[in-house]
Formats: C-alpha cells, structure tokens, sequence
C-alpha cells in the first residue's frame, strides 16, 4: 500500500524530491483532490495552479494538472508566482487553487498548499485527509494514469494581483523612503518590482535597492527563512552601510514579510501586528482582529486601545482563518509574521503587511526605531525550543512549580504571573519538542524568568 502519511502533514503537502514527492505522486494529488471537492459540494470544473521558483515546480505542477484533468477538471496555470499570488488567483476567480511551494523549507524540498474557492484553506480536517487516501488509492491502482486530453488555459495575473494590492494601500503620498529588500532567492524578487517598483504600474516615492532577486531555488546565498537571523546578517549589514530607510525580508513563498528597522535592529512581528491592527481598525471603527496567543500583550492592549475587539486564537494559520471567519476580523496577526487580511479573502500576505508597513512609516517623519518602539511595550525572549521525552510530564513539573499563577491551555499551557510576566510551553505536532516564549515588562525579569523555565524542561 503507498503511503502518503510522510508528506501530507496537518496543512499542507511537504516532502524531498523525488524520493517522497515526485510527479506520479502529484498527478494522485491533482485527482483526488478535484475528486474531495466534488464530493464536498464545491464546483470542481476548474481550478487554478501556480509555483514557486524551486527547479521541480513546472513539472510537479503539469502533473497535478493532468490528475485534476483525468478528474474532469479544467486548469488555470498562472505559471511563477508567490503563495499570495495564487491566494489573490484563487480569490478574484473564486476557484480552487494548489500552490507548490515548499516555502523556506531547503533546495531538495517542494510541496503543495490547497485551497478552496475564495483562497479557503484546505488542511487535515477540511479535506486534506480524504485527499491523502484517495491519492493513496490511486497510486495503488496500475490503469490511474491513462492518457487524457489536457485542459490547462495559461495566464499572468501578476499585474491584477499587483493593481489589487495597490488599491488596498496607497503609497503614492508618502515621503521618499529608501526600502532594501532581501527576497532571499525567493518569489518577493518575482513580486516586488510589479507591486512596489514601476515594471507595471506608475512609480511610487520608493527607492527600492533589490538584494537577492535572482530566483533560484538552490538559494546559493542564504536560506529563505527570515525566522532565522542568520538569514537577516546580509539585510541588516547592507541598511547600515546604505543608510536605508527600511529592510523587509521574504520567506521562500513571500507569503511571510520580516521588517528591519534603520539601524539593523529586527522589529517584532508582534509591532507588525500591533501596527497593522491600528491602521484597519482607523479604516473599519470597532472591528475585532485575531491575534494567537504567543503574540506581545501589548497587541491587545493597542487593539482595545484603538477601539477594536482582540480574539486571541490558537498557533497555526488553519486556527487564525478559521477564528477570522467566525468573527468577520478585518485582520489577523501571528508571531511567525504571517499576517491575513479580511478584504484579502482572509488570507495571509507579507506583500500587504509590508505595503501597511511603509505607508506608516511614509506618512510621518520619526525613524522607523522611533515609530516602532510604540508598539514594543515590553521584552521577549522569542520561541526556544527543547528535545524533551516526556512533554506532558515536564508540562505538569512547570505548572507545579509555579502554584499562585494563572493558568490557561488554549494551546499548550500559558502561565502569567503576579508582576505581569508570562509564558507559554506547547507541545510540537511532529517532533519531540516543547516550545517556550516568555514575556515580561522589563528585561532582567525576562531573562531570568525564562532561564527558571528552561532549567525544569531541560532538567
């Protein structure tokens, strides 16, 4: 029996070419997943398909294009494109979509995000599961992969998703600022220059200084993995000796956007989120905006502050769009700098966050450091992760050691402490770790908060 269990994880399709994931494998995908469509009730007469720039994309996508054909689906090809852009595909067209991206993930990696009509997530519990069985079945079956005649109109809807952008966040007003921008290798060199540069639409006051926009999915110069800050030495020694403005780093896909501040220092995804959130809520009065609950207290302190409602929600992008949703926010934050948008089909796109990053840097004249720290209230130590055993077991030893806190398992468990400090221990879903973020008002009391905390897992 084939089995897919190594590569289709809880929201996406994910493995090594061509050992896991190879073209058989994704032409079983591309039917099974037209076939779960059908049977859930969604039109399945056509879907769209885009890739990234790793070097197995164009053949894995053909091939998901010939099982969506065999299943009597029809297929847009957009070609080249950023996991937003095939969001925006999906959203403007309102049809199914399957995006091959490995994200930051390295060279020797691809896979597929899926989406409903309307850029609706597809993961375990909406349909990717079924998919996996049925593709499963179908690499089982010798006659699956008989010849049928191909159905796949090609279009580029670079210049629409960029218009898009464009009219969701006007830039064409702000103060000169000189932006350098680390695409990483990654699709942001793709995108970049038709959103914010003049390729297709009229120039705006940005001087954008390109660093790795060559595509090239061996990533020959760092990892598209922005979390990691290693992979932002390049971006932050290239602001100080340029004297930019800005710095904005993508991830692989450039569905996630990192900002960097004039003098090199990281500005935390939890700001981004807190930023963001009070520029739509100055547009939507009163709206409720999602924030997961390892994002700084400060994003609900500003949220409430600037009149909105805060919904804290789960880790994980499938629980942010679910709660978006649910509660019609008008935005959506994550620490992981994933940020979703509601008037973006409540999808995510660093694009977007990055355009709502500039216009308020661009709409006043203190320095990005100056206008950031409003949004940076307190100290965190980031998510450190450890190799444990026993995670339930060193769970409980946490919480017994800490007996006057308050405590709540949304996702993990969160201790938060008399003096205002806090921290949050959950469990990964597929390896032997425990994540830690701690937070608190003051520096020392972080770093010694987390130190005790760590001392128990690690003990």
């Amino acid at each position: 029996m084939s089995d897919l269990s190594k590569i289709v994880k809880a929201y996406d399709v994910r493995g090594t070419v061509p050992d896991q994931f190879n073209e058989s494998v994704a032409r079983a995908l591309g039917t099974a997943f037209v076939e779960m469509l059908r049977e859930s009730g969604d039109n399945a007469d056509q879907i769209v398909i885009a890739h990234d720039m790793r070097e197995s994309g164009p053949g894995l996508a053909a091939a998901f294009a010939r099982g969506a054909n065999a299943a009597g689906a029809a297929v847009v090809n957009i070609g080249l494109g950023s996991t937003d852009q095939l969001y925006y595909a999906s959203g403007a067209l309102n049809l199914p979509g399957a995006m091959f991206t490995a994200s930051h993930n390295p060279a020797q990696y691809n896979g597929i995000k899926l989406c409903r009509g309307g850029a609706k997530p597809v993961g375990q519990d909406s349909g990717l599961a079924i998919v996996r069985r049925r593709a499963e079945m179908l690499l089982d079956d010798l006659n699956a992969e008989a010849d049928v005649p191909a159905r796949v109109e090609t279009r580029n809807l670079l210049g629409d998703y960029a218009a898009h952008l464009r009219s969701l966040v006007d830039l064409s007003g702000i103060r000169p600022l000189k932006v350098i921008v680390d695409a990483g290798n990654g699709m942001g060199g793709f995108t970049v220059p038709a959103v914010l540069g003049d390729q297709l639409l009229p120039a705006l006051p940005l001087e954008i200084v390109p660093l790795y926009f060559e595509l090239d999915g061996s990533f020959p110069n760092h990892e598209a993995n922005p979390l990691d800050p290693k992979n932002l030495v390049d971006l932050q020694n290239a602001i100080r000796e340029q004297g930019a403005d800005i710095g904005v780093a993508f991830d692989g896909d450039a569905d996630r956007c990192f900002i960097i501040d004039e003098k090199g220092d990281p500005v935390s995804p939890s700001a981004v989120t807190a930023l963001v959130a009070k520029r739509e809520l100055a547009k939507f009065p009163g709206s409720t905006i999602i924030h997961n609950l390892i994002t700084s207290s400060a994003v609900p302190e500003i949220i409430t502050e600037g009149g909105g409602k805060p919904v804290r929600s789960r880790v994980g992008h499938s629980f942010i769009k679910a709660e978006m949703a649910r509660t019609n926010a008008v935005f959506g934050g994550e620490h992981s700098a994933h940020y979703y948008f509601r008037d973006f089909w409540f999808a995510d796109t660093g694009m977007l966050a990055a355009m709502h990053v500039l216009a308020a840097l661009g709409g006043q004249d203190r320095p990005l450091s100056d206008f950031a720290a409003e949004y940076e209230r307190y100290n965190a130590s980031g998510e450190i992760n450890s190799t444990v055993a026993d995670a339930p077991a060193k769970v409980a030893e946490v919480r017994a050691t800490y007996p006057d806190a308050t405590f709540d398992e949304l996702d993990g468990l969160t201790v938060t402490l008399a003096d205002g400090a806090w921290f949050n221990l959950r469990a990964s879903n597929t390896e032997p770790l425990l994540r830690l973020n701690v937070e608190a008002p003051k520096p020392d009391r972080m770093a010694s908060l987390r130190d005790e905390v760590l001392a128990i897992v690690r003990g």
